[in-house]
């Protein structure tokens, strides 16, 4: 079908493009995109694809708006905070848009829906923003044969491809085989976000989308352009498709999803909820309830608070009476732990003092991470305590 005169007139600044043309916005109209997490890089990439007249959105996000996802979620505003993403996003992009189609998915995408939903879609989006979910999408449109735009943020740093093992091109695993370890990067909450780069890099998904779909230019297939927002430094890396890797190489050993295989988040695991005690060995692990209990106690008897937080990081917040040794510093800065008192030790929600605590019991220390860090303490006891 035609495009109508109200919709020449719409994206009369798109058509004119020679490499768009009327028959490029056609393509447009009947593509189907499935963004995947209307955060960070969800939030511009939702906004370009529908402002260009793209047919069909699919929503996938099963989190509500919270206030400090307004530096960098654009898509979302004050008034959204405690709804659900999807109702915020959907309410902008139909006042960007009325006629784009939306299609909501609520429960997010699972090892259970993956497949089945991808197919439904021209291409993936990936907006997420944790290695379990990223492998899990990967995986899931190299089995269903559908081009994925991949998007990534640390700190300053951008990343951007276009995963279509189907037209030659290699896809995540053929970069990075095997998810790290828990523990092996920061996770979601602790790396910090910086927010105009999150409106970079889902832009240039955004722009790949409209690249690939309309066949104009030369889409990132093979390439992976890394952004460093603090230099201004952009590079283009070329990528090999790997002939033995796992999911889309000669002889694929991944050829379905399983739910163990993802099996990781940004959150702690929970390790032994044992009752702390002072007369015996504190667990690897302890409620912020137990630990407020502990740090009551006469001094004689009080456990030292060790804060493994980031300088930047206290000077945001910090429990009085704290001594202060980054994560990064630990090994060297060891002969200041005493070796005749428990520790207690904190971060911002409990990871990096668990990794600490675990490397100090294997040094002989009797140390417990505070489940929930300074973020629960906040919530529970401090709660003029600014929060990040």
């Amino acid at each position: 079908m035609a495009l109508s005169g109200a919709e020449a007139a719409r994206y009369s600044r798109q058509i004119i493009l020679p490499e768009i043309g009327v028959e490029g916005q056609e393509k447009l109209r009947q593509s189907r995109i499935l963004i995947i997490g209307l955060g960070g890089l969800g939030s511009p990439a939702a906004l370009y694809l529908a402002a260009a007249g793209v047919g069909t959105l699919g929503l996938a996000d099963f989190d509500r708006v919270e206030v400090h996802n307004l530096q960098r979620q654009i898509i979302h505003d004050e008034m959204s905070a405690g709804h659900p993403k999807l109702e915020s996003a959907a309410q902008r992009l139909r006042a960007l848009d009325p006629d784009v189609q939306l299609r909501f998915h609520p429960q997010g995408v699972t090892v259970d829906n993956a497949l089945e939903l991808f197919r439904q879609y021209d291409l993936i989006i990936d907006g997420t923003d944790n290695f379990p979910t990223r492998y899990q999408n990967n995986d899931a449109a190299v089995l269903a044969g559908k081009p994925l735009v991949y998007g990534s943020i640390y700190q300053f740093e951008g990343q951007v491809s276009i995963f279509d093992p189907a037209q030659g091109g290699p896809c995540y695993r053929c970069l990075f085989p095997e998810m790290p370890a828990p523990g092996e990067v920061p996770n979601c909450d602790e790396a910090g976000v910086f927010g105009a780069l999150c409106g970079v890099v889902g832009s240039f998904q955004a722009l790949e989308a409209i690249k690939y779909l309309t066949g104009a230019g030369e889409p990132l297939r093979g390439r992976l352009l890394a952004i460093d927002a603090l230099s201004l430094r952009v590079r283009t890396i070329n990528l090999k498709k790997h002939a033995d890797c796992p999911v889309c190489g000669a002889h694929p050993t991944i050829t379905g999803l399983q739910a163990d295989r993802y099996e990781w988040s940004c959150q702690v695991p929970e390790p032994d909820d044992t009752a702390p005690t002072m007369s015996g060995q504190l667990p690897v692990e302890i409620s912020v309830e137990d630990a407020h209990a502990l740090l009551q106690q006469p001094e004689a008897e009080r456990p030292l608070l060790v804060d493994v937080r980031e300088d930047h990081e206290l000077a945001i917040c910090q429990i009085p009476g704290n001594r202060h040794i980054p994560l990064g510093e630990l090994g060297k800065r060891q002969a200041e732990l005493p070796e005749d008192r428990p520790i207690l030790v904190l971060c911002h929600h409990g990871s990096r003092s668990l990794r600490a605590a675990q490397a100090m019991r294997r040094a002989g220390y009797e140390a417990a991470s505070i489940r929930g860090g300074i973020d629960q303490w906040a919530e529970q006891y401090a709660p003029d305590m600014r929060r990040y």
